[in-house]
């Protein structure tokens, strides 16, 4: 009887003890034996993982990077002058994490979620670790839905469909933001949440990237992450990261989400710092051997899902900087590998008035066609035949005009106007109707008449014409997206009437 008495007692007190322990968290504590410029040797931690959140004295955080069988190394998310030697730390059990959902639409937050734009507190109700595997080949689907960027280069010769990664590549100063960013203003009526990732930027950069977006109306559906010029290395390198995870949450609800890495040169240069901090050994340019994954992890997280997922997609716009037009470096290299394609800006294109300064013949899309609206597909073809010609003939010219004939001569002007219409001012960016109209016309003949001096004027009173007296033309080829014979009859009459009220 008393042996029966003591089996109940103890049931009782294990299913007590069930009610407030669901999973025993262990913690281990250490002590900080060095400081130096972010990065802590610690010593004891025995249970410490690796990417571990950890909690210094006064609050500040860190993350285990380096396990080794008598010490730890670790990088602190924060200001390392409140650290001392001595000073106790203590692991948390989790790995680093951001607040994500619909909360954090219309911020600009740091890589660990805290507001940077005095709004006040982030009221996320739930967090999500920033490192995740990417999904894996039978969680895919093919991507076949366009992204609109508004950039008539891109859009007719570059396409970027909805999961894809696309890098931006080239030298500083020369509109490689620029393009991130009107990519996510073209974002405003399409349903796509952004996400724009500051790496080792200035504030007021951001800021003004910020103001730039709310001018627009496009800031209420895009999430700022920043880490700028003056944070300490770890938090750049976490950026993209986290940026990448906000949207990734967006992405497994059904969402599609486009999300900017601006730029990960930075990234990797605050990835090298820490790695030779670190004692890890430097290997090609001083980088790590495992900067390559370092950058592929990150974007082989973007991509579409199946269907059965929910079919959301993530769109990966890794921005790179290129030294003296160095194409062939390192971090470019690697990241050319690792991407479905690249948007290469040429200096002498931008230097020359050509902007944005898309080289076509370098710039690539390994989606193509299968990412492209039908109507787009029927006038971007000859486009690009027509530009291409035109830069052969071009180079040839620049011998002597007198050997060219007629012919040569006319597709020369052809070009001409080509590569004006192609221009296009920043913060502009223009609806797929628009582009569809002026590459039509411009392919077929229609300006070949007007001046060259007076094509970016002609172009604008055409959409003016259009957009006030015939609406109907582009609500027919957004709405269809193809441009079927009664479609095309009505264009060729709309150029018609406005080049006969043109003069």
């Amino acid at each position: 009887m008393a042996d029966t008495n003591h089996t109940d007692i103890g049931r009782s007190f294990t299913r007590r003890i069930a009610q407030y322990v669901d999973e025993p968290v262990v913690k281990s504590v250490g002590v900080v034996t060095q400081v130096g410029d972010s990065v802590v040797r610690l010593r004891g931690l025995g249970n410490v993982g690796a990417q571990e959140l950890l909690e210094f004295a006064g609050g500040v955080l860190g993350m285990a990077m380096n396990l080794e069988s008598d010490a730890v190394s670790a990088v602190l998310l924060g200001d390392n002058r409140s650290v001392r030697e001595g000073d106790e730390v203590r692991s948390t059990g989790r790995v680093v994490e951001v607040p994500v959902g619909d909360a954090l639409l219309g911020r600009i937050v740091d890589p660990l979620g805290r507001p940077l734009d005095g709004k006040g507190p982030i009221t996320a109700t739930k967090h999500r670790a920033i490192e995740h595997l990417a999904p894996d080949v039978t969680k895919r689907a093919p991507v076949d839905t366009p992204l609109h960027t508004g950039f008539k280069a891109i859009d007719s010769m570059i396409p970027i469909g909805r999961g894809q990664r696309e890098l931006i590549i080239g030298d500083r100063t020369i509109g490689k933001s620029a393009i991130a960013v009107d990519t996510i203003s073209a974002q405003k009526h399409t349903g796509v949440i952004s996400v724009y990732v500051a790496i080792g930027k200035k504030l007021s950069q951001v800021a003004y990237i910020a103001a730039t977006l709310k001018k627009i109306g496009a800031f209420e559906r895009c999430v700022v992450v920043a880490a700028g010029a003056a944070e300490p290395s770890p938090l750049q390198y976490l950026a993209p990261y986290a940026g990448c995870a906000i949207a990734e949450e967006f992405m497994e609800r059904g969402g599609d989400t486009l999300v900017v890495y601006d730029d990960l040169t930075k990234h990797a240069w605050a990835y090298r710092e820490l790695s030779l901090l670190l004692r890890r050994p430097p290997g090609r340019e001083a980088y790590p051997g495992d900067v390559f994954y370092l950058h592929s992890r990150l974007l082989e997280r973007a991509g579409k899902l199946s269907t059965e997922l929910g079919g959301g997609s993530m769109t990966a716009l890794p921005v790179v900087e290129t030294q003296a037009g160095d194409f062939s470096a390192y971090i470019p290299t690697n990241l050319i590998s690792i991407t479905d394609g690249q948007i290469y800006l040429e200096p002498s294109l931008f230097n020359s008035g050509v902007r944005p300064a898309v080289n076509v013949g370098l710039s690539v899309s390994r989606v193509g066609g299968a990412a492209q609206s039908k109507a787009m597909r029927q006038v971007a073809g000859r486009l690009r035949l027509e530009l291409a010609q035109y830069r052969e003939l071009e180079a040839f010219a620049q011998f002597g005009s007198t050997d060219l004939d007629y012919s040569a001569r006319q597709q020369i002007e052809r070009g001409r106007r080509i590569v004006e219409v192609l221009k296009q001012p920043q913060d502009s960016p223009m609806s797929l109707g628009h582009e569809i109209l002026i590459i039509y016309a411009v392919t077929n003949g229609y300006l070949d008449d007007v001046p060259v001096a007076r094509v970016k004027s002609w172009e604008e009173d055409l959409h003016d014409f259009v957009s006030t007296s015939r609406p109907e033309l582009i609500r027919a080829i957004e709405s269809d997206q193809e441009i079927r014979p009664e479609t095309e009859a009505l264009l060729q009459s709309v150029l018609l009437e406005y080049k006969a009220g043109a003069g």
